[in-house]
Parts: structure tokens; C-alpha cells; sequence
């Protein structure tokens, strides 16, 4: 077991033999040297790339030791900045398992995946604060066939964030606070930005997260792209801010570019069975594109209650063909 100070390492491929297994029992520290990344040529702390049938194995634990280099991520300040190093990256990876491993306070994500197919995970445990920067719990970017199980994460960010060009995605039985929760996007950023689709998110309790389940584009997209099939069922919220929300005018900073409404189309969105607590008096908030209005948004048995003077309520802008059904509080919002 024990514990072994390790810098910035990387396992690539190509490899295609029949299995690959690495079993983490140790706890790993990473360094707090932030020039010993730029030496190693990547933004990342652990990787493993380019290789078939991996098995991650845990008990061990990642500890990106992210405290010591916070201070020096302008990220959420500016959009234009230096990127802190990824605590485990998996890049390029065709049938992965990965359980039982844990990740404590990355200097950035805590675990990305890049261009990876038939991925699965379960049994991940993350652990950063919830002022941490930046600290998304696992973030997917251009991948497909993602399965994330039986997991919880408490972090600074989206515990897990999905981002363009992924689809056949499945997240179930996650626990998730505090965080900012599970959201898609942001998307409709950068040029040459894929699709989103085909996603489930199933059977999970979030707790005074600052938002619940979400979609996340910007404004002034380079291009037009979609985000599509989707389904948020059987969630659980408390004291969730926001729990419900679709934001088409994402912008994090103080200031950004508003020419024109964002060009990702919104569609085929399911709301089914969502109950809890909300933190604010607005528990559905669908904050579509003008451009491109969001089409056949359904909400199903969705109960939301607010510990306030007022009771919850909704509001939506340019929606087109939005069904309720089931039990209905708040009550809808009409676009």
C-alpha cells in the first residue's frame, strides 16, 4: 500500500492486446509543481491513451493535491487562460473498466474523458470542496458509449459535465453535492463542436448543489449544432437552487459577447419523475434560444417544493411544443 509522491506520467498505446490491467491500492500525491507539467509536455497528471480493454482497479486513491495551485486558475475569471493539469485523463480508449477508484482534490477535473468508446465506470468516489475552481468530477468530450454507475461526488464543479460530440451516455445511481450538478455542456463554444445525443441520467439525489439537472450553451455560437434525446428520470433534489434548468445565454464571466443567441438546437428533452426541495423560488427554468427555439420539452411527475415565503414557480422563453403530464408543481410556464 502506502503512499509515493508521483509527477506527471503517461500510459499510451497503440495497444490492442487482449486485456490490460492496472490495479491502483496505494495513495497516490501528486506534485505541487506546476512547471514539472509544462516539462512533461501536457496538461494532464495521470494518463492512459490509446490503448484497448483497460481495467482500472481500485481501492487506491488519486490526490491531485489542488489546494496548492487554486489560487493560480483564472479560469472562472477570464476565457482566455491557463488550464491547471487533469488529475486522470483517459484519452483514446476502446473498452475501459474502471471501478473502485477514488480521486481527492485535482488542481482541475478530477477525471476526463477524451474520444473514448464503450467506457464504464462505477464505484468512483470524488472528494473536493465546494469552493474548489474548476474541479468537474468527470468530464466527457467527444465520446461514446459511457456508462456511469454507483458513484458519488462532492466537488467545486459539475460533478459530471457532457460535453460535445458524445452521445449513447448513461449515468445512474449518482450522488452528487455539493457541485454545481450534472449538466450538458457548455456546448456551442468553439467551432467544429459534434452533436450531443442519446442521453440517460437515472436514479439520482442531489444535494445542495447550485443546480440540479442542466443544459448549458452560449450565446454567439461559431456554428449551429443540436443537443437531442435526452432523459432526466427518477431524480431527487435537496435544497437544489436551480433544479430543472435549460440556459441558452450561458456566460460565467462578468462580461461576454451577446451578437447573436446561441446556434445549438435543443430537442426530444424528457423531465420525468423530478422531486425534492428547491433552494430558490424558481425550480424550472427553460431559458431557450431565440435563434433556435427549444422543440418537444416534456415534463413528467415533477414535484418541487420551496422552503420560502412563496411557492416554487417556473419560467420559460422560446419553447416550442412544450407537454406536461403527471403531477405538476410548480405548475408549468407557457413560452
Amino acid at each position: 500500500m502506502g503512499t509515493y509522491l508521483l509527477g506527471p506520467i503517461k500510459f499510451r498505446g497503440p495497444c490492442t492486446s487482449l486485456m490490460i490491467i492496472v490495479k491502483l491500492k496505494g495513495y497516490l500525491k501528486a506534485t505541487t509543481d506546476l512547471s514539472a507539467y509544462e516539462k512533461a509536455g501536457g496538461d494532464d497528471w495521470v494518463e492512459f491513451g490509446f490503448v484497448n480493454n483497460l481495467r482500472l482497479l481500485g481501492g487506491g486513491t488519486f490526490d491531485g493535491q489542488g489546494a496548492a495551485s487554486w489560487v493560480f486558475n483564472k479560469c472562472p475569471q477570464k476565457k482566455k487562460c491557463q488550464v491547471l493539469p487533469t488529475s486522470i485523463k483517459f484519452v483514446g480508449l476502446t473498452n475501459t473498466r474502471v471501478r473502485g477508484i477514488k480521486s481527492v482534490n485535482s488542481k482541475f477535473f478530477h477525471i476526463s474523458l477524451v474520444q473514448c468508446q464503450n467506457f464504464w465506470a462505477s464505484n468512483i468516489r470524488i472528494i473536493a470542496p465546494g469552493n474548489s475552481p474548476n474541479t468537474d468530477g468527470i468530464h466527457l468530450d467527444r465520446s461514446t458509449g459511457v456508462s456511469i454507475h454507483n458513484s458519488i461526488i462532492t466537488t467545486g464543479d459539475d460533478c459530471i459535465s457532457v460535453g460535445p460530440g458524445s452521445s449513447k451516455i448513461i449515468l445512474k445511481n449518482i450522488r452528487c453535492g455539493p457541485g454545481h450538478g450534472i449538466s450538458v455542456g457548455s456546448l456551442g463554444r468553439y467551432e467544429g463542436e459534434k452533436d450531443v445525443k442519446d442521453l440517460l441520467v437515472k436514479d439520482c439525489v442531489l444535494t445542495g448543489t447550485t443546480n440540479g439537472v442542466r443544459i448549458k450553451t452560449w450565446e454567439n455560437s461559431p456554428q449551429y449544432s443540436s443537443a437531442t434525446n435526452m432523459t432526466f428520470d427518477n431524480i431527487v433534489m435537496n435544497q437544489v437552487s436551480n433544479p430543472i434548468i435549460i440556459d441558452q445565454t450561458y456566460c460565467p464571466y462578468s462580461s461576454c459577447d451577446k451578437q447573436s443567441p446561441s446556434k445549438v438546437k435543443i430537442r426530444d428533452i424528457n423531465f420525468k419523475n423530478i422531486r425534492g426541495t428547491s433552494a430558490s423560488p424558481v425550480a424550472v427554468s427553460l431559458k431557450c434560444s431565440q435563434g433556435v427555439p427549444c422543440e418537444n420539452i416534456k415534463l413528467h411527475n415533477v414535484q418541487l417544493n420551496y422552503h420560502g415565503p412563496t411557492p416554487t414557480t417556473s419560467s420559460c422563453s422560446f419553447v416550442q411544443g412544450l407537454m406536461t403530464s403527471g403531477v405538476q408543481f410548480p405548475y408549468p410556464c407557457t413560452a
